[in-house]
């Protein structure tokens, strides 16, 4: 009873898993490796072709832009190997400095043909093929094999579409945003009282570890890019691109202006010396502030990982009150701020700061001008298009495809799937 309870309970988990990115790619390359092996079995002279599997395992990467990309380099790689292990063998033959010299020749034909990360797979290919008595023989069986691996694994990808990895990276940029939501959150609270310049201090490296986290958003965000392109699953992933794009470069400046801020708290804890950071009221407005950023930075990164309609708007106008609220907030401190200069001006400049860094910040965020960073990204990156591929332009132009579908489609509160 305990084992069925056991094998229930692991079904039920596999079930519910099944739909994961990283259970989806293990089956996909699991099965056109197999194929690939049974196909190879039939057509290539060899009696284990186990260069079909092996191909068809590394072309089957995490996207169909990946894979399409990395069949094409992989076949070139083979056939360059192939081709130079014939030259060598018809010249020279094997020997200890004939087999240098190969090696020279193939890892220089593999950057001329650029292959990029499957250089030394031709001077692999190039090796097999020469230290066999029957080149012909073999080369034309690892030709045949790569060509079978290659093209069952992009066929896969036909038949199994790949993941799409927007929900990761859209976890990804959440996950960052309420990072930063803390340590705006932390910085606040300290505000409002007396710290040492060494508690400012470790904020400051915290706001600076923050880039860390960048990176590691960036690269997902990459891999959510290629699984868009060219994905027969995705509708509009140009625009789905771009809204993730611009919304990690707008957090990325908004986490640069945060170790300014840190920065300018930490000189202030240091010239104030025993004293408060703030006088009471523009502490306590600085914490408010600081709360009411934090809490727009989150509705920020969900709105641009917001899939549907409905939901993007209500984020929208989250957002748009949040920092409606936030800039009441930050006019009042201005106004303390200069009350508290008129008084004393000793630390005028670090208090400036104070009050254009929280600006900045709510400027990035504001919805008016990511819609227009928007739009000029979209233009960006449809003008690239047309530059790189004029004939698919013109057809999208006689198919009356415009870039103003584009420009209808890329309002916050409009997001298609």
């Amino acid at each position: 009873m305990l084992d069925v309870r056991k094998w229930t309970t692991g079904a039920l988990r596999l079930v519910r898993r099944r739909r994961e990115p990283v259970v989806v790619q293990t089956l996909r390359s699991a099965a056109a490796a197999t194929v690939a092996y049974v196909i190879a079995l039939r057509l290539s002279p060899e009696p284990a072709p186990l260069t079909a599997p092996l191909t068809a395992l590394l072309v089957v990467q995490v996207t169909f832009y990946a894979t399409l990309t990395n069949g094409i380099r992989r076949v070139n790689s083979v056939v360059a190997g192939v081709l130079v292990a014939i030259a060598f063998s018809v010249l020279v033959g094997l020997t200890w400095w004939s087999l240098a010299l190969l090696i020279v020749a193939s890892l220089a034909v593999g950057h001329l043909v650029r292959v990029d990360e499957y250089v030394a797979e031709v001077a692999i290919s190039a090796m097999l093929v020469l230290g066999v008595t029957t080149v012909g023989f073999t080369a034309w069986a690892r030709i045949v094999e790569t060509l079978i691996g290659a093209v069952v694994g992009t066929a896969c990808n036909l038949l199994l579409p790949p993941p799409v990895w927007v929900d990761k990276a859209g976890e990804s940029i959440e996950d960052l945003a309420r990072r930063v939501r803390q340590l705006m959150l932390r910085m606040g609270e300290e505000a409002a009282g007396r710290i040492p310049w060494q508690r400012a201090a470790e904020r400051l490296h915290e706001a600076r570890r923050l880039d860390h986290d960048i990176v590691r958003v960036d690269a997902a965000l990459r891999q959510a890019e290629d699984s868009l392109r060219l994905n027969p699953r995705v509708k509009e992933g140009l625009l789905h691109r771009v809204v993730l794009r611009t919304g990690l470069d707008t957090l990325e400046i908004c986490t640069v202006v945060l170790r300014v801020l840190a920065r300018s708290f930490t000189d202030l804890a240091k010239a104030r010396g025993s004293e408060d950071l703030f006088p009471a009221r523009v502490g306590a407005t600085v914490e408010q502030l600081l709360s009411e950023i934090a809490d727009a930075v989150v509705s920020f990164a969900v709105l641009v990982t917001t899939d549907l309609s409905e939901n993007a708007e209500s984020a929208e106008a989250r957002l748009s009150a949040e920092l409606h609220t936030a800039a009441g907030t930050r006019d009042r401190l201005g106004e303390l701020l200069r009350e508290e200069i008129a008084e004393d001006w000793t630390n005028w400049q670090l208090l400036g700061a104070v009050l254009t860094e929280t600006t900045r910040i709510i400027d990035e965020l504001n919805t008016e001008h990511r819609t227009r960073r928007l739009l000029e990204e979209l233009d960006r990156v449809s003008r690239e298009q047309r530059a790189k591929l004029p004939r698919m332009a013109r057809l999208r132009d006689r198919l009356g495809v415009q870039e103003e579908l584009w420009r209808n489609r890329a309002g916050f509160g409009e997001r298609y799937r």
